[in-house]
């Protein structure tokens, strides 16, 4: 339990910063862990080996220099930068989100994102002191084209944001849809790929087409969540101003090697994530057979179920040892819904276990 402040303390903090519920990460202990879209894979021993003696020899008394900026070299070849385009890193794609909403931060600012969605647009628009405007999805998860339209009439937004594909709903929207509200944004628009390696598609190519649209990735579910490693790419003229905001050394070397390494080996990561994509699809045929489950389209690594009681079912399937995300209270268009990570054959059958058992 989180103690009270005394008042000359309290006084100092600001007073919407002590309302705020503090970002939540579930305690995991002794549970199958699949509330956090994480690749359930790790690096064969061999790979292990080798990285650990690379790690082992970094000159760990010096700030990160060059290994950092052949990273951020590497993560361009291998994202198939367009021309034209640059790429900053960021200390996952949270820092990004915020050193964002910092650069945009001018007298009338504010940042739209569709809900449900990720709950760091929101907070780092309210902790940089910017106001946010959500706009309901449809009850189907998919975009409302004629109520994001309006939003963007009436509010003119400096950031626009749009998943893709979405989290917690796991769609990829309508490509036609995202591109008309493109063409409306009076301001920027950041296209949030985390989940690309599950996704049919990506929006990189057409970058060039729009340089007022920047595209934000992360290797967190590439494979290396532990690494806190996200990269954001655009034109070239529009990431130079954002990097100015940039902490010094936000991507320490230790994380830049992981991140090459795991970039020369990304062979062993694509066959990992074309797993998964197998066993999302297992899995979503498993789900359509459960009764009183309701299952959505998923193009990332989790899937959203609606199911009778999600908070009967949340803590059955916890006392039978397995963890999955209750998100029923997020928003009322998730009323009962339950996302599950997709984890290895193993886990998805003990998961499914544990949730017809609950059912």
């Amino acid at each position: 339990m989180t103690q009270q402040l005394p008042d000359h303390l309290a006084r100092l903090i600001r007073q919407d910063v002590q309302s705020m519920q503090a970002y939540a990460v579930q305690d995991a202990t002794g549970l199958l862990k699949l509330d956090a879209m994480e690749n359930p894979y790790g690096l064969p021993p061999a790979l292990q080996a080798e990285l650990g003696r690379r790690l082992g020899a970094l000159p760990l008394n010096r700030y990160p220099g060059e290994r950092v900026h052949a990273l951020a070299d590497a993560l361009a070849a291998h994202a198939k930068l367009p021309e034209g385009c640059a790429l900053m890193l960021g200390n996952g794609s949270d820092e990004l989100i915020s050193l964002i909403a910092m650069a945009c931060d001018v007298p009338g600012a504010s940042i739209l994102a569709p809900q449900p969605g990720f709950v760091m647009y929101a907070m780092s628009a309210q902790l940089q002191g910017l106001r946010f405007i959500g706009v309901d999805l449809t009850p189907e998860f998919d975009l409302d084209e004629a109520a994001m339209l309006a939003a963007i009439e009436e509010h003119r937004p400096s950031v626009i944001y749009l998943a893709y594909p979405n989290n917690p709903t796991a769609r990829l929207w309508d490509d036609a849809v995202i591109e008309r509200i493109v063409q409306a944004a009076p301001g920027l628009v950041v296209i949030d790929e985390a989940y690309q390696p599950f996704s049919s598609r990506s929006y990189i190519d057409r970058l060039p087409r729009h340089p007022h649209v920047l595209l934000m990735r992360t290797l967190s579910k590439f494979g290396l969540a532990g690494v806190r490693i996200g990269y954001l790419a655009g034109a070239q003229a529009l990431i130079a101003q954002i990097d100015k905001v940039r902490p010094p050394y936000n991507v320490s070397v230790l994380n830049a090697e992981a991140g090459l390494f795991a970039l020369e080996h990304a062979q062993e990561y694509e066959a990992q994530a074309a797993r998964i994509r197998e066993e999302r699809g297992r899995l979503l045929e498993a789900l359509s057979r459960m009764a009183g489950v309701r299952t959505w389209p998923s193009d990332a690594n989790m899937i959203l179920v609606r199911v009778p009681d999600a908070d009967a079912v949340f803590r059955g399937m916890k006392q039978r040892g397995v963890l999955v995300k209750n998100v029923s209270r997020l928003h009322p268009l998730l009323a009962n819904c339950l996302r599950l990570t997709v984890g290895t054959p193993d886990d998805n059958a003990q998961m499914l276990r544990a949730l017809q058992e609950c059912l």
